[in-house]
């Protein structure tokens, strides 16, 4: 996460940016907390979107250890069959090809290292808990109704425990929910936008 954090650092410093709204999906989330864990002169807003506090489970790092030996040892095609039903609502996955094909695509377009190291990163995060009572920016948590990785109850708890934070619900999604309803998530995003931050 610290090499996710210098870069994002790099790249605010480079466009001469001072504090912005910072949000992140899954992956991203984490990145973002630990941007206000880091530097949190630099975020004016937050908005987390399918993550959650704590480091990985005892049960996730196995999880996340046996797709470290998939990946490597078949690739990305295979983590794309793996994780595309636990990323997609099973309706999108059902009745939206479009949508499976394009997270396919991304999946596909990483190089093998590129996934690994994702992967580990999530695997080594640390537990962020005891950082969710001392945000005090506007924040917005935002979750697919049908998210398994991270489900409704999961984004609910998260928002109960900032201080202030909006939680949205998309309805017919799962952990990708600008993929799988983006009006409904640039909607909630951009009410957010212009009312809180």
């Amino acid at each position: 996460m610290d090499d996710y954090v210098a870069d994002l650092v790099d790249l605010l410093d480079t466009l001469h940016i001072d504090d912005a709204v910072v949000g992140g999906l899954s992956l991203g989330g984490y990145v973002a907390f630990a941007l206000l864990k880091r530097a949190p002169h630099y975020v004016r807003g937050l908005i987390l979107a399918e993550r959650r506090a704590g480091a990985d489970t005892p049960e996730g790092r196995e999880g996340r250890t046996r797709m470290l030996t998939l990946v490597r040892e078949q690739g990305a095609s295979a983590v794309a069959d793996q994780m595309i039903p636990k990323l997609l609502s099973a309706d999108t996955v059902r009745m939206r090809p479009d949508i499976v094909e394009r997270v396919r695509s991304f999946i596909l377009a990483n190089p093998v290292e590129t996934i690994a190291g994702a992967i580990t990163a999530m695997m080594n995060r640390p537990d962020s808990s005891g950082l969710l009572a001392t945000v005090r920016c506007p924040t917005l948590v935002l979750v697919g109704e049908h998210d398994a990785l991270t489900p409704p109850a999961v984004a609910t708890g998260l928002q109960q425990r900032i201080a202030g934070a909006t939680l949205v619900v998309i309805p017919d999604a799962g952990h990708l929910p600008n993929l799988e309803q983006p009006e409904a998530f640039n909607r909630a995003v951009g009410e957010f936008l212009e009312r809180r931050a």
